[in-house]
């Protein structure tokens, strides 16, 4: 059945009449594109307007590219995923489990503390209060945030979302390739996959068409800029910058097999550990089952000042990108045009 333009319009204002989104959204079905417009501003105080081009920090979506980088290491046969991390990163962790694997970490099954456990911490911001965000610039940044910290469960036991197990695995990235992590996937990622305009980029010097987080004050009904609620710089577990036309050349890339292999690409894309309510989690990517088959691929991120989703239908072949630049939209949007659209 193919998606009318005008069906995802009417979805969109309703759904933005709800509540104000500033943001993209992109909907394309058989690799054309059905729809995609810009809402809101880029930038309120120069009042640029977010268009298909804007480029948006995507928060943890972004771990999809460090699973990969880690995937294309073992396909060249430098890891393997049940190399032990104590045998591929030259870093002490003296309260780490000794039996951690490639495989732990790419799945959330670690059982390392994260450093901001999302089941006990509400606000990232509050992070930065003792740890300035403007020193947060490389994978070694963050090893002090839990570096000493002890196991939360025994590896493998089950599924815990985790940020601090990705930086690890951006560390294993750099000392494996001798390159910093942020380089290699441009040059690894981005550039093959013909992205453009995506990239790692410092919050006080951003480039051209960059949309500015926002985070709303309600009592004062003002708004301010993310600059000072997360990490300067974009690393393994999240915050890198890309536009809705890039993210739909990722996965053109990554179904076609030109950044990894077709064996390896389909490890990334089965689901390796239950999450529960039809949701698994892949290497770096959610998956959601219906009937016991595959029904979607999503990869997803929310900071303050950032709400992201990138969804692929897989038996209708349709693809929605929801990019925004406040802490609302992503999700929303997404849900109700599934709803609408019955996918």
């Amino acid at each position: 059945m193919k998606i009318e333009s005008s069906e995802i319009k009417k979805i969109v204002r309703k759904t933005k009449e709800d509540r104000n989104f500033h943001g993209v959204v992109s909907v394309s079905q058989d690799n054309q594109m059905i729809f995609g417009k810009g809402y809101g501003y880029a930038n309120r105080n120069q009042k640029n307007h977010n268009t298909l081009n804007t480029r948006f920090g995507i928060a943890s979506g972004c771990k999809i590219f460090t699973a990969v980088g880690i995937c294309q290491l073992v396909q060249k046969g430098l890891i393997s995923f049940d190399t032990l991390l104590k045998d591929c990163l030259d870093i002490r962790f003296l309260n780490f489990d000794s039996n951690i694997t490639i495989q732990h970490l790419l799945t959330h099954t670690s059982g390392i503390l994260d450093y901001f456990d999302e089941s006990v911490m509400a606000d990232y911001e509050t992070l930065w209060e003792n740890t300035p965000m403007y020193k947060i610039k490389s994978c070694n940044d963050f090893l002090p945030l839990f570096q000493n910290n002890k196991m939360k469960f025994s590896p493998g036991e089950k599924f815990d979302y985790n940020n601090a197990g990705y930086i690890l695995l951006g560390l294993i990235i750099e000392q494996q390739t001798g390159m910093k992590f942020q380089d290699y996937i441009q040059k690894n990622i981005f550039n093959i996959c013909n992205m453009d305009d995506s990239g790692y980029f410092s919050l006080d010097k951003l480039p051209r068409e960059c949309s500015y987080g926002y985070i709303e004050d309600k009592e004062n009904n003002t708004w301010r800029t993310n600059m000072y609620s997360i990490p300067i710089v974009g690393g393994p577990d999240g915050g890198a910058f890309v536009t809705a036309l890039d993210m739909t050349k990722f996965w053109e890339a990554l179904f076609d097999n030109r950044i990894l292999d077709k064996k390896i690409t389909e490890r990334v894309l089965t689901p390796q550990v239950d999450c529960g309510a039809d949701w698994y989690y892949g290497l770096g990517v959610w998956i959601v089952k219906k009937e016991d088959k595959i029904h979607k691929y999503c990869i997803m991120g929310s900071d303050p000042g950032v709400s992201f989703r990138s969804s692929v239908y897989k038996d209708r072949d349709i693809q929605i990108n929801v990019l925004g630049n406040t802490d609302w939209g992503g999700e929303d949007i997404t849900k109700r045009i599934e709803e609408e659209l019955k996918l």
